[in-house]
């Protein structure tokens, strides 16, 4: 949905403002995220990492259960609906107002998520289930309607849908068939992810990145997850856990070309990069 001045998104009948783009922190239960950072699996862990996050002034909190790295063991349903039913129960006791979206790409575990335990939005990295997790080739399903759509339809939360395609082109070929399916199915809320680290060259991100602006032709808001990822440390000759400086640059490019959420580690820096670009989007409408 979007208003005179940007988006809204409905979060179980409340509606989220991203006319000032949000900031979704990221908690991962899970031994072997990129980022060692990132990674909290004890119960005061998750805790600590929550309040974080809503302390720093993040507004989504994003559970994550699967570890997308290359080369990353690749955990069965059961598994993942553990940790994240874990998860959500702690982070619903110590944050019970925040928004939770949960980072995954099965049905069931979406399913349980939404209806056990109330989670607010779907994050879903597979582009529908077409694959580029674990390191796995990408190879469309032959679905006409994928079921996680179907799901996410019937579970009525907003759904993130994330690209792994590697060119503009095909990013806006395949947003365009698979937004038109989600619409065909009643899905309401669409956050478009151009999918930033996946199936994508070095090149290939940056050039996505600086044409990022041309996604907004879909009229539905933009996440951008970049946080230390390897398009980052790379270029820099660095590490995932020296990447920070040059996540907050990248993040605050993306802002300037549109994204209306930002999906981080960091969650306070990322905070003041929306406050800045916000005050100069201020500035240019008083002038």
């Amino acid at each position: 949905m979007k208003s005179n001045n940007g988006y809204t998104i409905n979060v179980h009948g409340r509606l989220m403002d991203l006319s000032q783009p949000q900031v979704m922190g990221i908690l991962n239960c899970t031994p072997d995220s990129f980022y060692a950072g990132s990674r909290v699996q004890t119960e005061r862990a998750i805790a600590e990492r929550a309040l974080e996050i809503v302390g720093q002034g993040g507004s989504i909190i994003d559970i994550g259960a699967f570890s997308t790295r290359p080369g990353a063991d690749e955990i069965d349903e059961k598994e993942e609906c553990m940790r994240i039913s874990n998860a959500l129960a702690i982070v619903r006791r110590e944050c019970p107002d925040a928004v939770i979206s949960i980072d995954t790409f099965r049905p069931n575990v979406a399913r349980m998520a939404v209806e056990e335990y109330g989670a607010d939005i779907i994050n879903d990295v597979s582009e529908g289930g077409v694959g580029s997790i674990a390191d796995q080739a990408i190879s469309d399903d032959g679905e006409a309607y994928p079921e996680i759509f179907k799901t996410v339809a019937r579970l009525r939360v907003p759904y993130i849908l994330m690209s792994v395609r590697a060119n503009l082109h095909d990013t806006l070929m395949t947003f365009s068939k698979k937004v038109q399916q989600l619409r065909d199915l009643g899905q309401k809320d669409i956050i478009l992810d151009p999918g930033f680290g996946f199936g994508k060259t070095l090149e290939e991100n940056y050039r996505l990145l600086d044409n990022l602006d041309k996604l907004n032709v879909f009229g539905l808001p933009l996440l951008v997850g970049v946080s230390r990822k390897r398009m980052i440390y790379q270029l820099l000759d660095t590490t995932a856990d020296e990447a920070l400086n040059g996540t907050v640059v990248v993040n605050t490019v993306a802002l300037m070309k549109g994204a209306s959420i930002l999906r981080v580690h960091d969650v306070r820096e990322a905070v003041e990069a929306v406050k800045i670009v916000c005050q100069t989007r201020n500035l240019k409408l008083e002038t």
